[in-house]
């Protein structure tokens, strides 16, 4: 069964919009390689975090920013296909 990943954003926040981005770009990149992009509105004020089923690659609280989509992409690849070249969103 091919992954799932969650963007859980705080909707309190005005992040649905970035995370709807997210979700566009990841779907375009990832299309072979996920079961699909569930965006998931958080019941706690200022969460954004990104999880592959039950794996969390990225939060904002411990980060202290939002991910750049190209380091999002790339998280994502490391977990769902490490080969995958992923152009020029890749680690120079």
């Amino acid at each position: 069964m091919k992954p799932t990943i969650t963007l859980e954003y705080c909707p309190k926040c005005g992040w649905l919009l970035r995370s709807a981005w997210m979700a566009q770009e990841l779907l375009t990149t990832f299309t072979e390689d996920v079961h699909g992009v569930l965006l998931q509105p958080s019941e706690f004020s200022g969460r954004f975090s990104v999880r592959i089923d039950d794996q969390v690659i990225f939060d904002r609280k411990v980060e202290g920013r939002f991910p750049e989509i190209k380091e999002l992409k790339q998280l994502v690849r490391d977990v769902v296909n490490p080969e995958k070249d992923l152009g020029h969103s890749d680690r120079k």
